[in-house]
């Protein structure tokens, strides 16, 4: 059965409570993350080790592979992008 499906606003929402909940960050809420912000360095200050957790996140919730560490760096700009891809890519 096809999943309904979610809007931008409700895509971002989720992302932002299990990227708080997948890597544990104590000090963030899901609303301190901004739409636009840089996830890795001087944003939300994720680092590679994050980013295998991002990914391993996206399979287990949207069924999503991310096997280019290029695109991987492209989705994980920000939640915006991140959202973009799970909208366009998601099986589950």
């Amino acid at each position: 059965m096809q999943q309904p499906v979610e809007d931008m606003a409700t895509t971002k929402a989720r992302l932002k409570e299990l990227i708080v909940s997948h890597l544990s960050l104590v000090n963030v809420t899901p609303d301190q993350i901004k739409d636009d912000a840089p996830l890795f360095g001087e944003g939300l200050g994720l680092d590679s080790l994050d980013a295998v957790e991002l990914v391993v996140m996206l399979q287990r919730h949207y069924g999503i592979s991310v096997e280019d560490s290029e695109v991987g760096r492209r989705i994980f700009a920000s939640v915006n992008a991140l959202a973009e891809y799970v909208q366009a890519n998601r099986t589950k």
